[in-house]
């Protein structure tokens, strides 16, 4: 009987080895070197009503925003400051968080919360645990405009609970993120118009391109 087997198990044996290669020539980690680069989206210029709007500064603090762990972050800064500048002067809602570790006072000093503007802390999900959903339903807000780092991080994950979960309009400038590379940036933003959850509700601007009304 073991005989009779033998050349079975020799010949499925050396099939499988033919088709190796091509059951794992399909995945990702095989195929990495092929990834092109998408086309960059368009951006659109965005007015917003300052009553149903709210800004969202995320985690700009000393120990996630610095030279030597995200230099990118240091240039969204003044950027975020202007946009914030408006902001203020209009009387929208201005949100920030903070990370697990942050205080109100490592926030940077351009960006500095106000003593009547809220401030959450949590993970990566920053209606995850904290009241910013109540706070932002309780003034109205339709919209947000979402700003910080890390763009994987918090800004990507608050904005997918934004859209997908609380049904809001969100706005991310591109500059107005940062991540610890280019690259990381760049799937943030391709993520965020793709998903099934951020697609519909998600636009892409500059903090220039936005006009509070």
């Amino acid at each position: 009987m073991l005989k009779l087997f033998t050349p079975f198990v020799i010949s499925l044996a050396g099939i499988l080895f033919l088709f190796s290669d091509s059951v794992f020539a399909g995945d990702i980690i095989a195929e990495w070197d092929k990834v092109t680069i998408p086309v960059a989206p368009k951006l659109q210029s965005v007015s917003v009503d300052h009553s149903s709007t709210a800004l969202l500064i995320l985690d700009i603090e000393e120990r996630t925003c610095n030279q030597q762990r995200r230099p990118r972050c240091l240039d969204t800064v003044p950027n975020i400051a202007a946009l914030l500048e408006q902001a203020r002067a209009k009387k929208m809602m201005v949100a920030y968080s903070l990370t697990r570790k942050g205080t109100p006072e490592t926030i940077l000093p351009k960006v500095k919360p106000r003593g009547d503007e809220p401030i959450v802390q949590s993970s990566v999900n920053k209606f995850y645990g904290t009241s910013l959903w109540e706070v932002l339903e309780q003034n109205g807000i339709k919209k947000v405009i979402i700003t910080g780092t890390a763009a994987h991080g918090a800004v990507l994950h608050t904005a997918t609970a934004a859209s997908s979960q609380h049904k809001l309009n969100v706005i991310i400038p591109v500059d107005g993120l940062s991540a610890s590379s280019l690259y990381i940036e760049q799937t943030t933003l391709i993520n965020l118009i793709t998903g099934p959850g951020t697609r519909k509700n998600t636009t892409l601007t500059r903090l220039s391109m936005i006009t509070i009304e």
